[in-house]
């Protein structure tokens, strides 16, 4: 594994000399921006391995994606190698349709320590809850950021990240979506602590995510990839394309529906993605049918 190597598969050319939170920035901003947030593997036959070679075969190497624990994994080695300070917490994500966090901890994300300050760096939410820069680790502080204003509150020891979402102008040609969020809505995204973990803790929950027929991720085959003005997903059939801030405090919104030939094709030009074995599409009825909706 070489370091070098992974700043091309993210096209970044910059120094890394001082582990400062500027260089910090701009590494994680292309990082979102290279690597998608995707579990297509379980979709096309492969099994997803959380080791850490594997991961960075997959993802550097293969051009691939993964999840919140292979981006994260790859990201944390990444970090460390430049000489950051930086450990593994486990989250807690929120279910909508529950209205509450999840009972057993499902998600990864970072902590990175400069100058004494804490930040949080999570390159594996995916779709338009990604956050593109660093977060202070501070409660109650709004930070706006392209996607949106993000903003963490703490309560006794536990931490909670949420999202305040902009409307969405839907485009004429789009399939019609059933979200259309008011101005200032809050959405929350996690919850978590900062107990530091390791990978191996979370070997279960990689095996669960793939096995288990009640997870999302069984449910959708999904791709997404932060874009310089927006973001872009593929769940299913279903192409979504949004840009960011179109007007103001809108974002736009294009849903297209694909044929099984047209998927193939749309990961190969919009994610950059070419797969081994075949992919089978998943998009379960009965649940939300694309990005928009179903975050």
């Amino acid at each position: 594994m070489n370091i070098q190597e992974y700043f091309s598969r993210i096209s970044y050319h910059g120094s890394h000399k001082d582990a400062d939170l500027k260089t910090l920035t701009v590494i994680f901003q292309h990082h979102v921006q290279a690597i998608p947030f995707e579990n297509l593997s379980m979709h096309c036959g492969e099994s997803i391995d959380l080791d850490l070679e594997p991961i960075y075969n997959k993802i550097v190497r293969k051009k691939r994606g993964g999840w919140c624990l292979e981006n994260n994994y790859l990201l944390f080695w990444a970090l460390q190698r430049i000489g950051y300070d930086v450990s593994i917490l486990g989250g807690n994500s929120y279910d909508p349709a529950e209205k509450t966090y999840t009972t057993n901890i499902n998600h990864v994300l970072l902590k990175v320590v400069i100058d004494g300050n804490p930040y949080i760096v999570d390159g594996g939410f995916g779709g338009i809850y990604q956050i593109w820069q660093p977060m202070m680790l501070i409660s109650g502080k709004d930070q706006p950021q392209i996607p949106g204003i993000f903003r963490f509150t703490e309560d006794n020891g536990i931490w909670y990240l949420e999202k305040i979402k902009r409307k969405n102008y839907i485009s004429e040609q789009s399939a019609p979506s059933t979200d259309t969020p008011e101005t200032g809505k809050i959405r929350k995204m996690c919850s978590f602590t900062l107990e530091p973990r390791h990978m191996n803790d979370f070997q279960e929950l990689n095996t669960y995510l793939q096995t288990s027929p009640d997870t999302l991720f069984r449910k959708k085959s999904i791709c997404s990839l932060q874009t310089t003005e927006g973001v872009c997903a593929l769940v299913g059939w279903t192409f979504t394309e949004v840009k960011y801030n179109y007007m103001e405090d809108m974002d736009l919104v294009k849903i297209t529906t694909l044929t099984d030939e047209e998927v193939e094709k749309t990961l190969k030009d919009k994610f950059n993605i070419t797969l081994a074995n075949k992919l089978i599409p998943v998009n379960v009825r009965g649940l939300p049918p694309n990005l928009v909706d179903m975050l």
